[in-house]
């Protein structure tokens, strides 16, 4: 989402005073900009993501009072952190079992007696990679890994991400109060994966990573075609993982195949939200300077070792955003890609993109041969049906045709989708009365 969505709140979730209000305004540009990185410090400190929260909440409601009678510090992130801890410490005087956080709170006065040697330090240690691990480590569901994340580093609301799972508040703050205990009560560590758990560990993040995309560039449910708020904060999220760990490939090429692809998010759907295929697409709307930023990115990773599924994608994406119509689409190219990128992924769904890249080769009946191994393992996927309606219609198969689309539609509960299925199946079914005669 952009960067403006996390100036509304000051307690993340409670809107801020105006911005003409100079402290309310420079509030607004902390937690615009380093919200993640102050309570990265914070979780870093505490061990304790809720304590963490509470405790930075408690310090922006000071610093409205404070700087308002005493004008905003010289390190104005400093404070909030130096306050967030020492706010820390009094709930931690005030807990019911202060006995058993005897040895945090220990640990939260030599906190504060560094901070009153250090009063004219500037920076603030960046624990941000460390967070993103934390909150992708595999002992939480996928799911949860995608909502603390969004909430930790994302800046998203309670709210906000509960609508975008479809979800009522209470449940979803439950969860995130469920993934915060479950991550103290496991010992989950705050920390960067050693050498040997690296790659496997640096997967799960990047896999929450483009699950975030992915919903917001093409949502089942709901309204709208596509999410743009979540699909820049998943652009947000691989920016901030390339700045952290850089020269690592598969983050560049995530980044890159993110890139190229919400690049075409204006030409993707009409004003009034009706989807438009990128066959049908003006690439005059594309947006070329996101698309150089994505193809240089990938360029740069494929020279870097080792080859992975990201870079793959991204190399597919830069080929049709180099294509200068659909129908210049080197296709041979993009089955070659795919052809490796199974030996990456061999899961169905890829197998099923290269369906799509086949039928423009070899044609609709070479992808629909293909395809049918796919038949039992995603008879409940809704694009499986999409492409296999897109497959009979090309091939002029329209009874088929139908079945596929209204098999489609009945799995997809986005209207902007529907909308569109709609419409091809109204195409395939004249076509196909008009082959009877009738």
């Amino acid at each position: 989402m952009a960067r403006s969505r996390c100036a509304r709140s000051w307690n993340w979730d409670s809107p801020l005073a105006a911005v003409a209000d100079p402290v309310a305004a420079a509030l607004n540009e902390i937690v615009q900009g380093g919200r993640g990185r102050l309570l990265a410090a914070l979780i870093a400190n505490l061990r304790d993501f809720q304590l963490a929260e509470d405790s930075m909440q408690d310090a922006l409601a000071s610093a409205l009072v404070h700087w308002r009678r005493s004008g905003i510090p010289a390190n104005p992130s400093g404070w909030l952190l130096k306050t967030a801890r020492r706010k820390a410490i009094d709930r931690l005087r005030r807990s019911q079992n202060f006995d058993s956080k005897s040895a945090q709170y220990s640990l939260m006065l030599k906190l504060d007696q560094a901070d009153a040697k250090e009063e004219s330090r500037h920076d603030i240690p960046d624990e941000r990679l460390r967070l993103i691990f934390t909150c992708c480590h595999p002992a939480l569901d996928p799911k949860t890994r995608i909502a603390l994340t969004l909430r930790t580093l994302g800046g998203l609301t309670t709210a906000e991400i509960a609508r975008a799972f479809l979800d009522k508040e209470p449940a979803m703050a439950q969860r995130l109060v469920r993934a915060r205990h479950k991550i103290v009560k496991s010992g989950v560590p705050f920390r960067i994966p050693d050498a040997q758990d690296w790659d496997e560990r640096l997967n799960s993040v990047l896999s929450v990573i483009y699950l975030i995309f992915n919903e917001g560039y093409a949502a089942l449910r709901g309204d709208r075609q596509i999410r743009v708020d979540l699909c820049e904060e998943a652009i947000f999220l691989a920016r901030l993982m390339n700045r952290l760990r850089p020269e690592q490939p598969e983050v560049e090429g995530l980044l890159a195949l993110m890139l190229m692809i919400h690049a075409r998010r204006r030409a993707r759907s009409t004003t009034s939200g009706a989807m438009i295929p990128i066959e049908m697409q003006d690439r005059e709307s594309w947006d070329r300077p996101l698309i150089a930023q994505g193809i240089k990115l990938v360029e740069t990773a494929l020279k870097r070792a080792p080859l992975g599924p990201y870079q793959l994608q991204a190399a597919i994406q830069a080929v049709h955003c180099e294509a200068q119509n659909f129908d210049a689409t080197r296709w041979s190219e993009i089955l070659g890609l795919y052809d490796l990128l199974v030996q990456f992924d061999g899961t169905a769904i890829v197998k099923l993109n290269r369906c799509v890249a086949l039928s423009y080769v070899d044609g609709p009946e070479a992808a629909l041969r293909a395809s049918r191994e796919l038949d039992g393992e995603l008879a409940g996927y809704q694009p499986y049906h999409a492409a296999q309606a897109a497959f009979y219609h090309r091939a002029k198969h329209y009874p088929e045709a139908v079945q596929s689309y209204d098999r489609a539609i009945e799995l997809c509960d986005n209207r902007s989708a529907v909308a569109f299925l709609d419409e091809k199946r109204r195409g395939a079914k004249k076509e196909a009365e008009q082959m009877l005669g009738l």
